[in-house]
């Protein structure tokens, strides 16, 4: 009779949604054994599923966006040609290039989808993602279709772009991240002082002061740490993300050259057999992320 009890008490367990992975308080909205926590993310999965673009499931596992409370903006006002000039970066008539902001963009499978747009319009031509801005550039056909469109259709799987109407003035400047200043500071710091400590090595000392090779050596390694794996994190997460959906881009060499240098550094260093490249590591964060 105990057990019966405690069985009785136990509360019940929302199913996750499986698009965004949240709980469903409406067991009602499901399409066979999947659960959704609203409208929206139903259909966001049929139009995934009717365009053979389920792979986006697989990548990683409750991968999408929730559209819960969320309403499909009008974008009316992007029918207007003199807003259109303003945004789009490019156009000959047949062909019109855009970049646009999504702050949804947090993993390996909001990549792919975007750049699988392609497939639930004829008028997508080409996209690709810049993964550390959370960007897109999109190369579409305008009379296959419009930009107002375009937008809408990335609204009904959940990438609505940021648009801001107030800084389409081109002399604007974009906000710059405080991350990427905390980043760029971190990495300027370092590198400053990574040469520093690099003199005796520079001045090619001889034997005798061989312990403060040793020395700064160390100290070049604690200060090469946060470089590679807190400056550099935005390129070494962005190539694992373009290896998991195997669409390796220009971050996959940097990220490599990032790990190489780091890693062959800490060995010639601990070994005694060299002072490494840690000057060379920060110098090239340090520019990465200025440019």
């Amino acid at each position: 009779m105990p057990l019966k009890n405690t069985l009785a008490e136990t509360p019940h367990t929302a199913n996750a949604c499986y698009h965004c992975g949240e709980d469903c308080p409406d067991d009602n909205i499901t399409i066979g054994e999947k659960h959704f926590c609203c409208q929206g993310c139903k259909t966001v999965f049929e139009i995934l599923n009717d365009n053979g673009l389920c792979k986006f499931y697989d990548i990683e596992q409750k991968a999408g966006v929730s559209l819960k409370g969320r309403k499909l903006e009008q974008y009316t006002w992007l029918d207007e040609p003199e807003i259109v000039d303003q945004l789009i970066d490019f156009t000959d008539g047949r062909t019109s290039k855009i970049t646009f902001y999504f702050p949804q963009i947090h993993c390996a499978s909001c990549i792919w989808l975007l750049e699988n747009l392609y497939k639930l319009s004829e008028g997508v031509l080409s996209s690709k993602v810049n993964f550390l801005k959370k960007e897109g550039y999109i190369t579409y056909a305008p009379q296959t279709i419009s930009l107002r469109r375009l937008v809408e259709l990335l609204a009904s799987i959940g990438y609505a772009p940021e648009i801001n109407l107030g800084t389409l003035d081109r002399e604007t400047r974009k906000p710059v991240s405080k991350r990427l200043i905390y980043q760029l500071g971190v990495a300027g710091f370092c590198f400053g002082n990574i040469m520093l400590l690099s003199f005796p090595e520079y001045l090619g000392l001889n034997a005798s002061e061989s312990w403060f090779r040793q020395l700064f050596g160390y100290l070049n390694i604690l200060l090469a740490i946060p470089v590679a794996f807190y400056s550099g994190a935005g390129y070494l997460s962005s190539a694992w993300h373009s290896l998991r959906t195997r669409n390796p881009g220009i971050d996959l060499p940097l990220a490599l050259g990032i790990t190489v240098l780091f890693a062959r550094s800490v060995y010639e260093i601990l070994a005694g057999v060299g002072a490494g490249y840690l000057d060379s590591l920060a110098g090239l964060v340090f520019f990465l992320l200025i440019g």
